[in-house]
């Protein structure tokens, strides 16, 4: 096979007169190719632009040019990005600029901007946290006063909407609520009995087991997997909408998004995560029934007979009211995430991980906010 003539070409790099080193001119002739592309990067190191400079390239001369010379060209870019000064490219012929568009390198690269130092960085984050929490807020009370008034007036309620959204949120996330919370309470059970046998009071498994469920565990658990499941499913669904513009052609109707859209998940939530809750402590406190008479070789009605005189009716409303500010926050967040969604299908899904882990995240300090509080308040 013959060579190709132009390839037979080695690359030329030569300093245009003029320039200085604030604005360089270098002219490149010959072929850039994978055995060529050193030279420029060699030219690079020996004379490289002061920081804010200019470095141009005039590229009228090159014959040819292949994918490992347009990665050349992206690394000078790269390299002048990171030392402060800028790119560009002139007189690129037709045929090397078929591989910079292939590669869409523009003609005029951009310099990076420097990276903000510390300070900058920590005062952005801030005010875009704050920026955040104000629309957050924005929306958390519109979709609360509008559910409010909707409860005042029923008529304005899409009741088929909420039963829609109860069963979705509710009855089918009862079997993995139901097998999660027994086995939490056959866990916690098992592991209060292996300390408490060694001093004869095995049968405080069950005073431990009942009041653990009901306070704490039942409620943190539900809501930790009603976020994962349904708050991530608000999350998707409006996002998706948002992505199809389907909530501008909502408003562009007349139709309000809060009261056609929110304000359904928000008391659909609202109403089933405490009843999940419930569900929850009794199998919670049944997996420990289980460990008592398996494990224990406790009688049964004594060991629930103790499940029941250790419970006060605080117990129960204090894991209630968990369980009613978890289910206001899920929502909430959910919904928050997924009217803020810009973009394709990529950020849908970056929505849906963002809300499921502000979700939990607000699960995990306001338990430990309402332990603290009801500890000193209730004792």
């Amino acid at each position: 096979m013959k060579p190709d003539p132009a390839r037979a070409v080695p690359l030329a790099v030569s300093e245009a007169a003029g320039s200085t080193d604030a604005a360089r001119t270098w002219t490149l002739s010959g072929s850039l190719d994978a055995t060529t592309a050193v030279l420029l990067d060699r030219a690079l190191r020996r004379r490289p632009p002061q920081k804010n400079g200019v470095l141009a390239l005039d590229c009228a001369g090159l014959t040819v040019l292949d994918s490992a010379g347009t990665a050349t060209l992206v690394d000078v870019w790269r390299t002048g990005a990171a030392r402060g000064f800028r790119v560009e490219l002139r007189d690129v012929p037709p045929t090397c600029r078929a591989w910079l568009d292939l590669y869409r390198v523009p003609l005029d690269l951009p310099a990076v901007a420097p990276l903000p130092g510390t300070f900058e960085a920590l005062g952005d984050t801030t005010w875009k946290a704050i920026q955040a929490l104000g629309a957050f807020l924005v929306l958390a009370a519109d979709v609360t006063v509008s559910s409010a008034a909707a409860l005042l007036r029923p008529r304005r309620m899409r009741w088929s909407a909420l039963a829609q959204q109860a069963s979705l949120m509710g009855s089918q996330a009862f079997g993995i609520v139901g097998l999660i919370t027994f086995l939490v309470g056959l866990t916690l059970a098992f592991q209060s009995a292996y300390q408490l046998r060694q001093f004869g009071a095995a049968i405080y498994v069950a005073t431990l087991t009942a009041i653990s469920m009901v306070r704490e565990m039942g409620p943190l658990i539900t809501a930790i997997l009603v976020a994962g499941r349904s708050g991530s499913s608000i999350t998707s669904e409006v996002a998706t909408m948002q992505v199809g513009e389907e909530i501008d052609a909502m408003q562009v109707m007349g139709i309000p998004f809060v009261d056609f859209i929110a304000v359904p998940k928000l008391l659909a939530m609202v109403l089933t995560v405490p009843l999940l809750t419930l569900m929850a402590d009794l199998l919670g406190i049944f997996g420990g029934w289980i460990v008592g008479m398996v494990y224990l070789d406790l009688a049964a009605q004594p060991y629930l007979q103790r499940s029941l005189d250790a419970l006060v009716f605080k117990d129960l409303t204090t894991g209630l009211f968990k369980s009613l500010v978890f289910a206001w926050g899920i929502a909430l967040i959910g919904l928050y995430h997924g009217v803020r969604v810009r973009g394709g299908a990529q950020e849908v899904g970056r929505a849906t991980t963002a809300s499921v882990i502000a979700a939990i995240f607000f699960i995990i300090v306001a338990d430990s906010v309402f332990s603290v509080l009801f500890y000193v308040v209730l004792g």
